[in-house]
């Protein structure tokens, strides 16, 4: 029993170590403001026919994963190249709007938003929904993961 009281104060201070060392408290409402500016600055991009612009908001990586139309591509330069290959002119690309957005948090350099985009084109309205995994990378939020559908 000795033993026991022993160890039971030497693991609770172990354990609050640990919890107090960790990286602080998340300033929610700031890195929230961050990942809608990530999403504005995308959506201007867009509007004005800027693809590259709008691809600045995705990792540059080969890891990127972006999955859409029932297909999943990998790597920022093969999305680059498939939206390229998709809008090629500003009547496809037409005028975007981001709505419902979401953001959930998970920690101070990983979120999830999710969210509704649409298109107002001449002949269409087409829209769907998407859910965006936001990493911190090099102190900038970006999209590691995209998913996106299409509802209409």
């Amino acid at each position: 029993m000795r033993a026991l009281s022993f160890f039971v104060p030497v693991t609770l201070l172990v354990l609050s170590a640990c919890v107090s060392t960790g990286s602080g408290p998340v300033d929610i409402v700031s890195e929230e403001a961050e990942i809608f500016t990530v999403l504005e600055t995308q959506q201007t991009a867009w509007n004005t026919g800027d693809i590259p612009g709008f691809m600045e908001g995705y990792w540059k990586s080969e890891e990127l994963r972006f999955a859409s139309g029932g297909s999943i591509t990998y790597g920022w330069q093969a999305t680059l190249d498939r939206y390229l290959t998709s809008y090629d002119s500003p009547e496809k690309m037409g005028e975007l709007t981001f709505s419902d957005l979401v953001v959930s948090l998970a920690d101070s350099d990983d979120a999830l938003v999710f969210g509704k985009w649409e298109l107002q084109r001449l002949e269409d309205r087409p829209w769907g929904l998407f859910t965006l995994h936001f990493r911190k990378v090099s102190g900038e939020w970006v999209i590691v993961a995209d998913h996106t559908s299409s509802g209409g």
